[in-house]
């Protein structure tokens, strides 16, 4: 039975060129990637969409995501009941090319003594529970947190990468894409993943 859950988008404003870069270790079973482009136009089973606690859209990646998905994916998100931060629900693609989109709350930033890195790993490890569950073999995200809600690009890359890996290790999974809008954010992701090939 399909979970509902928000689903996270690059801001909107055209097509971006991409570059595109991996990291994979021993022992994986998966890879992560790293692109610069629109997180709406990703051929993935599911999208994660960087949401705000009512899950009913709003600036940035998730207002991008929901334009894309047409009026349905919020007619879907009235039923969710929100979610709370660190929590991630699950909705129908609707009119995007992945199948499911997975909606997380990542933490507001407030100087990293509320608890934001913990919450910000939960956000990362509740979509891949969610992934999991749906049977989503590819998944696509963005920075979760580094943009309106003021998280460090650095700290929460670390955290990031840390989680798609756990994840990748469980198994299940066998593509986690990082989509940025910017080339210094997808160069700050490579740089992270370059430094802890581990």
């Amino acid at each position: 039975m399909l979970r509902s859950a928000v689903r996270d988008a690059a801001p909107a404003g055209g097509r971006r060129r991409w570059r595109e870069g991996t990291g994979k270790r021993a022992g994986m079973t998966g890879r992560i990637t790293v692109v610069e482009g629109d997180i709406t136009e990703q051929d993935v089973d599911a999208i994660v969409n960087a949401a705000n606690p009512s899950l009913l859209g709003g600036g940035g990646v998730d207002g991008a995501i929901h334009r894309a998905a047409g009026p349905e994916l919020l007619a879907e998100c009235r039923t969710l009941g929100g979610a709370a931060t660190g929590e991630a629900k699950v909705t129908r693609g609707y009119r995007l090319r992945a199948r499911y989109v997975i909606h997380t709350p990542g933490p507001v930033w407030r100087g990293g003594r509320a608890g934001e890195p913990e919450l910000l790993a939960r956000s990362y490890a509740s979509c891949f529970a969610r992934a999991r569950e749906i049977g989503a073999r590819s998944v696509a995200l963005p920075a979760i947190s580094t943009g309106a809600y003021r998280f460090p690009i650095e700290a929460a890359t670390v955290i990031a990468v840390r989680e798609a890996r756990r994840a990748l290790d469980a198994g299940g999974l066998e593509e986690v894409r990082f989509v940025c809008f910017t080339r210094r954010d997808a160069d700050v992701y490579r740089r992270v993943l370059a430094a802890a090939p581990g």
